[in-house]
């Protein structure tokens, strides 16, 4: 059967507004030109000119998070406990049936920057694209930071998933879900404005913290959202293994049956 593929991951890469300052990633280039003396080392005796256009190898140095990119959230990354007290899984020991699974798309692309969604407001989305959460259901939220990425103000764009909201979707067997934003949670600045108003540090990373009650993964950074019908798509998104690490990259693919 004929299969259609949509690149649900960013380019990780430098110049652009992708994370906070202190989290940029930093890349480092090095071209064919530069590591002709490495080739080298390994062949006494290989002159420069012997290579292919006097050139060796181009690699890449990386000083990277592993939160940098689109990437998966491990539960560890929320808090050290899942489950109402068990040790929370790190990365490396995430399910592999959490990272391949049916996909249904909310839009949420006309909520308030901010805006924290509500277990009713998923409902409704739920009713509007007529579909029932089935255990395993990979839930993917397109926001307004879809097509921001990259621009001064993509962190502080969206909206967010409170815990309640969160909790509501893991009480129907949904261990993964999906961003465009910077985080699963309303942007930072806008819960900071909150908190400043209400001095209730609960709703800090609420979202996150809702791995606290019930473990799950997160994906954020996602691109071309957009793209995806309602549901009736499949995501793959398998992270890379860091042992005991909160976090892994992935390349994040919807399959589409033609």
């Amino acid at each position: 059967m004929p299969r259609r593929y949509i690149d649900l991951s960013v380019s990780l890469e430098t110049g652009i507004a992708s994370d906070p300052p202190m989290m940029l990633p930093e890349i480092e280039y090095i071209d064919h030109l530069q590591t002709a003396e490495q080739v080298m080392m390994f062949f006494p005796g290989l002159r420069k000119e012997d290579l292919p256009g006097g050139e060796g190898w181009a690699i890449e140095r990386l000083n990277i998070a592993s939160h940098n990119g689109t990437h998966v959230d491990a539960p560890y990354h929320y808090h050290s406990t899942m489950n109402k007290g068990q040790r929370a899984i790190t990365i490396d020991e995430v399910p592999l049936d959490w990272c391949f699974g049916n996909g249904v798309k909310f839009d949420f692309r006309n909520s308030p920057d901010g805006h924290v969604v509500t277990p009713d407001e998923i409902d409704a989305e739920l009713d509007r694209i007529g579909h029932d959460l089935q255990p395993f259901d990979i839930v993917v939220v397109n926001t307004s930071a879809g097509e921001a990425y990259g621009a001064p103000d993509y962190l502080m764009k969206g909206c967010g998933f409170g815990r309640e909201a969160t909790n509501h979707l893991t009480s129907k067997g949904v261990r993964m879900v999906v961003t465009d934003a910077w985080s699963w949670d309303a942007p930072f600045g806008h819960t900071a404005q909150a908190y400043a108003k209400s001095g209730d540090a609960s709703i800090i990373w609420e979202g996150h913290r809702a791995g606290m009650d019930q473990g799950y993964c997160q994906i954020e950074k996602m691109t071309n959202l957009d793209l995806l019908p309602d549901s009736g798509f499949t995501v793959s998104a398998f992270p890379f293994k860091i042992k005991g690490g909160s976090a892994g990259f992935t390349r994040a693919v919807a399959i589409i049956d033609a």
